[in-house]
């Protein structure tokens, strides 16, 4: 018996794992440009960084996330050709707040099996979702874990590179008092709470492969909704000559929902309360919520509720980022403003995940 025999008796199959890779190959070199060396295939990326000797400080940014439990979801209906762009958004659209242009990303996949099929559908949608937000996919890996993982069960997960002239970075210490937060909308549930969407399908005695009046679809569909991507609009807005500095900061709406991770990028002092009624939560929201028999403001630290992204701007030209967000096909609104005048802070979001930050507090009722 062979290396490769004997391995594959194992439970590894190098020679799917192989094919896998020629049935991805032509979808991943499509995001590279000339930066790119090397091809598919190599032990390490490489990109060439000489168009960083035009900063004057070049700060790199990085991020590395999950897609979560809705990976489950897909694995349930055997559609797999999304989730890569869920990967890439939560992964890319964290390094955008910063102000930072992605460079180039990799990918992990681990599974229980290859199939080479369903590895390639899976790494075509990271890599149609890099192309979309610029970024080159330039490696990754995949991992076959018999015995550990089921033969059909697999995660995904993946780093970015950015970068970002020092003196033009977004956060916290540009934000000012009078400044005003702008909303942009979200595609659905994104890719954070589906641990709870999981249970309150399943305690509604669903199947994701169930059609629901109410959802109007096969549930496993409607819930597979990939995660809107604001990198590629983003950069391009803050890259606007008309709106130079017009942006002072940008929050990333995913796990820990909507007050949280506006107050992260929030300097200490700073509040503003965000009025419900501004907006009105997508029907996903409702529905989920209905079903498990509670109202929307309890799962306002769990779900974005209709907002995936938010834009803290220079008071005078946030009508204009709007109008330009709108023209980019990105729903927004006028969320509020921000304030440093003492106060109490009982009932407000105050900084997340080790981040001593702004108070956010939302109040009102959400609109109809």
């Amino acid at each position: 018996m062979s290396g490769n025999d004997l391995y594959a008796a194992a439970g590894v199959d190098t020679r799917a794992g192989d094919t896998a890779v020629e049935l991805m190959k032509r979808a991943v070199q499509a995001t590279h440009g000339p930066e790119v060396l090397g091809g598919v295939g190599g032990f390490a990326g490489l990109f060439d960084a000489s168009r960083l000797t035009s900063f004057t400080k070049p700060i790199l940014a990085t991020s590395t996330d999950g897609v979560g439990t809705k990976v489950a979801i897909a694995q349930a209906i055997d559609k797999h050709d999304t989730i890569g762009q869920d990967l890439v958004a939560m992964v890319v659209d964290d390094i955008i707040v910063v102000g930072a242009e992605p460079l180039f990303m990799t990918d992990y996949i681990a599974c229980g099996r290859v199939v080479p099929e369903r590895i390639a559908s899976i790494v075509e949608g990271i890599a149609k979702a890099c192309a979309e937000t610029g970024t080159a996919l330039t490696g990754g890996e995949t991992a076959e874990h018999p015995g550990l993982l089921g033969p059909d069960d697999y995660d995904v997960a993946g780093a970015a590179v950015g970068v970002v002239e020092a003196d033009r970075m977004l956060g916290p210490e540009r934000v000012q008092h009078g400044d005003v937060v702008v909303s942009i909308a979200s595609s659905g549930l994104h890719s954070n709470g589906y641990s709870l969407v999981r249970r309150i399908v399943a305690d509604q005695g669903l199947s994701f492969t169930d059609t629901s009046a109410e959802l109007g679809g096969v549930v496993g569909e409607v819930l597979l909704e990939p995660t809107r991507l604001y990198t590629g609009p983003l950069v391009k807005l803050l890259a606007e000559p008309a709106l130079d500095g017009a942006v002072h900061a940008f929050s990333h709406v995913t796990g820990g929902g909507i007050a949280a991770n506006l107050a992260r990028v929030l300097p200490q002092g700073a509040w503003i309360e965000l009025d419900r009624g501004a907006w009105s939560p997508n029907d996903i929201f409702r529905v989920l919520a209905g079903f498990a028999g509670t109202d929307l403001e309890s799962t306002e630290g769990t779900w974005n509720l209709g907002i995936g992204m938010f834009a803290v701007v220079d008071a005078q030209r946030a009508s204009a980022v709007v109008e330009w967000l709108e023209a980019a096909g990105l729903p927004s609104w006028v969320a509020g403003t921000i304030s440093t005048e003492a106060r109490d802070f009982a009932g407000f979001e105050q900084g997340a995940k080790g981040v001593d930050g702004g108070a956010v507090r939302l109040v009102g009722s959400y609109a109809g």
